[in-house]
């Protein structure tokens, strides 16, 4: 029998809708529970009808974490709708762009930012604006009180759209991802089986909710298990640590547990309740892996997906979790690595683009059908655009994204592959290599490196890399840095950084 509406079903599906099980519990200790959390979300989708959205509509939402973010989220697909989550940060310029693309009947922001945006969303022909704060109160939550209720989900197809997700634009405009019903039900579901997910659970929940990692990852598979999250409006890791005394399980990505390991109380008897450390979004160092097991006695499980893909790949929760890897593929998800020039599978431990298929995938970029063509191959792979090689026990680790590829005087170097070297050298915390124009070489390859003792210098990192490396693949220049550009959720703008030193080796 074919669900009423496919994602609304599967996410509501683990508790009556009267439940007293707590769902959230924030940094206040306020507590909401299932029945709320989807009582709030059956009146937001009665207020989205209200204001006139129809199924297969968009609403875009521009607000900071909460309780009552989520209720938009699953508020609108009970009515049908097609959610556009934007990240709050964003200026009303940058909004501009996502509006116009998007074209959405329903713009729901931050009161405090409603003179601002209220303009530009009418002039980019939104039709409606309502508000919301982080308590629930605002325009919309009125709308909701006044609004005719729905008696139940409208039905929408496994096929049919629940979400457009924005990349991050690093190289031109960013794309809108098309995310249906059954790829984001589909993928929750697996994860929750994989990661042994059940209603006793808490999962400490500090990732922002307008990405996938937050929204699509830890959210629906909390909702999925029908277990409790361990709420914060964002990451700070004396709080996280505390909450480990009463929760099980926390997602997280590698900037969260390298600020934990700052703190001196992280150790195993903090961690002892504790039974499920995930990290994504940004690779995690071996070095971290590592420093983690001896300070905790837990191996952090490493995963891999991208905003088209969803979840792709996964560490196995029983069994070997292999440090600098990011396991192997999730079940009926189909995963092959091509070298370049003859696009054969290479031998194991050889590097080659990634590409997949699976129930997770996309259904392509919105509005850019000639974009989504050139991303699939013939036979209906998804080619990723990151390098990675796969070793004997089918274990995949990820070399670093095909537009962080540096060709030095017609030689390809992959600077993850420099990075996991210099990582290695004493008093060197963390690496980036990234490639700037070079007069001679065409591109030359440029390290930015953090350090954390004086014994990081250029020359001492020269004398380590030694014979570990081939001499091409050694950086032409240093940067020393206090801290490397990352985004929301710490991932390194390795595009910041060529733009910032572009000229650097094109000077005398």
């Amino acid at each position: 029998m074919e669900l009423e509406n496919h994602l609304y079903d599967a996410l509501s599906g683990a508790h009556p809708l009267d439940s007293a099980h707590p769902f959230a519990i924030a940094d206040d200790g306020c507590e909401t529970t299932y029945a709320q959390l989807f009582s709030g979300a059956a009146q937001i989708s009665d207020a989205l009808r209200g204001l006139g959205v129809q199924p297969g509509q968009r609403i875009a939402v521009l607000v900071p974490k909460s309780v009552a973010s989520l209720q938009v989220y699953l508020g609108a697909i009970r009515a049908g709708g097609v959610l556009v989550p934007l990240n709050p940060g964003y200026t009303s310029d940058e909004v501009k762009y996502f509006l116009e693309d998007a074209s959405p009947e329903l713009l729901v922001c931050d009161p405090e930012r409603l003179d601002e945006l209220e303009s530009v969303a009418h002039s980019a022909g939104v039709r409606s604006v309502a508000t919301l704060e982080r308590d629930g109160s605002g325009t919309l939550f009125g709308e909701a009180v006044a609004a005719s209720p729905i008696a139940r989900p409208v039905s929408r197809l496994p096929g049919d759209l629940a979400a457009i997700l924005y990349t991050s634009g690093t190289t031109g405009r960013p794309k809108g991802a098309m995310l249906p019903h059954s790829a984001l039900a589909t993928n929750a579901a697996a994860l929750k089986r994989m990661w042994r997910f059940r209603e006793s659970d808490i999962l400490i929940h500090a990732l922002p909710t307008h990405h996938t990692h937050g929204l699509f990852v830890a959210t629906n598979v909390a909702l999925m298990a029908g277990c409790t999250l361990r709420f914060f409006d964002r990451f700070d890791a004396e709080a996280v640590l505390g909450a480990f005394s009463n929760a099980t399980a926390m997602m997280g990505v590698p900037t969260f547990y390298s600020r934990l390991m700052q703190l001196p109380e992280l150790n195993a008897e903090a961690a002892a309740r504790m039974r499920l450390f995930v990290s994504g979004s940004a690779p995690l160092l071996e070095e971290t892996h590592r420093e983690w097991k001896r300070r905790t006695g837990h191996e952090i499980l490493e995963r891999y997906g991208m905003t088209e893909t969803n979840m792709i790949t996964s560490n196995p929760y029983d069994g070997p979790r292999k440090p600098g890897t990011v396991g192997i593929p999730l079940p009926e998800t189909k995963v092959r690595i091509r070298a370049s020039e003859s696009g054969a599978e290479p031998a194991a431990g050889s590097i080659g683009m990634l590409e997949m298929k699976g129930p997770g995938l996309f259904s392509g970029y919105w509005r850019m059908p000639d974009k989504t063509q050139a991303e699939f191959t013939p036979d209906g792979y998804f080619i990723t655009g990151d390098f990675a090689r796969r070793d004997r026990d089918g274990f995949i680790a990820i070399a670093g994204r095909a537009k962080d590829l540096v060709i030095s005087g017609g030689l390809n170097i992959y600077p993850k592959e420099v990075e996991e070297v210099i990582d290695q050298v004493p008093g060197v915390s963390e690496s980036a290599l990234f490639g700037v124009p070079h007069a001679d070489f065409g591109e030359g390859l440029v390290a930015a490196v953090i350090g954390d003792g004086p014994e990081a210098d250029e020359q001492a990192i020269k004398a380590f890399l030694g014979d570990k490396l081939a001499r091409y693949k050694h950086p032409k220049a240093y940067v020393f840095l206090k801290e490397l550009p990352r985004n929301a959720l710490g991932k390194v703008q390795k595009h910041v950084l060529r733009e910032e030193y572009r000229s650097l080796l094109m000077r005398g």
